[in-house]
């Protein structure tokens, strides 16, 4: 039997059980936060009061600060290519009379997702303190130009990705939320910290769907998780770029300044990887081929070579001006 036969029978046996990870993973609709519920609500005599806060308490935050803010609601924001994307992967059916239980998942899980651009957007112009322009157009930009993550439209492949770059969106927000508290940015901490929790509970769902394939077809779950390590986790926003630029042209400034501010760094990379060697338990799996034996001896070898490789890492400390956010007068 094909690798692609082989992954498209695994799909359809666990497909059963994905009615139960949105009950365990996702929170229904009525239920969940809503942007609204931490933005001023206009309908109110004390909006604007509500508004000229937000203002004051904006200026205390750096210039790092705000182009991290402003790239992460843009990765936020190009949720149409994630959606799309998934749709398309082996095994998740939208287009049959009654959709799978994988397509109603992708549905479910973009639709919680779609909150956190939409409430980080707004936030953002309400704050004064970023060029809301340019920010649309670099969104507009990304989602025209996709992305491409490496996975094609292999599930395994695409299950590895989310459950390494949910963990990582979780971490960049949760950092910014601390960050906006220690400044007094109460506001702004509880809206990064509530995105950060809907984070990890996405990771924990795509982290046990690989671990239910694991237990299915190790072999290829292994496999595929070593070739996804070798092309390395590229960032969703790996693409970006400003007004006039090229495509992938600001995504390495936006890094660079994300790893200055300790947002997101190379050692958070290689700590991922370890938590999810460990609850894939890789060392315990037995009666691997010969060639997803090498694939885990890899996957296991890897996080210690990394983190060498992290130690050594450089990264330029000058301020690269993004037409985002304007220098002056920031802190």
């Amino acid at each position: 039997m094909s690798t692609k036969n082989i992954r498209l029978e695994v799909m359809q046996a666990i497909e059963p059980k994905v009615e139960g990870y949105m009950d365990s993973f996702l929170i229904p609709i009525e239920d969940i936060w809503q942007p609204s519920d931490f933005l001023p609500d206009s309908e109110s005599d004390g909006f604007m009061d509500h508004i000229h806060q937000i203002r004051e308490e904006s200026k205390e935050l750096g210039y790092d600060f705000w182009v991290t803010m402003v790239a992460d609601t843009i990765t936020e924001e190009a949720l149409p290519t994630y959606e799309s994307w998934l749709m398309d992967v082996e095994g998740i059916n939208q287009h049959s009379e009654k959709p799978n239980g994988w397509s109603k998942w992708v549905r479910a899980w973009t639709a919680e997702e779609n909150r956190h651009g939409d409430v980080l957007s707004k936030y953002l112009y309400l704050s004064g303190r970023v060029n809301m322009r340019e920010v649309e157009i670099t969104t507009q930009h990304l989602i025209n130009d996709g992305f491409d993550i490496g996975t094609d439209r292999d599930p395994y492949k695409n299950f590895v990705y989310t459950s390494f770059q949910e963990l990582a969106t979780n971490i960049s927000h949760k950092r910014v939320g601390q960050m906006a508290k220690k400044k007094g940015n109460v506001l702004l901490s509880k809206m990064c910290t509530i995105i950060a929790g809907d984070e990890m509970r996405h990771h924990l769902a795509y982290r046990e769907f690989v671990k239910t394939i694991m237990d299915q077809d190790p072999n290829g779950m292994v496999l595929a998780f070593s070739d996804m390590m070798k092309r390395k986790i590229v960032m969703p926003a790996h693409f970006l770029r400003e007004s006039g630029g090229t495509i992938g042209e600001a995504f390495e400034s936006f890094s660079n300044c994300a790893q200055r501010l300790g947002v997101y760094t190379a050692n958070d990379y290689v700590e991922i990887l370890r938590k999810l060697n460990a609850y894939w338990d890789l060392g315990a799996l037995r009666n691997l081929s010969d060639e997803a034996e090498k694939a885990r001896d890899y996957l296991m070898k890897l996080p210690d070579r990394l983190h060498r490789i992290a130690e050594r890492m450089k990264f330029p400390d000058e301020q690269y001006q993004f037409k985002w956010v304007e220098a002056n007068g920031m802190l």
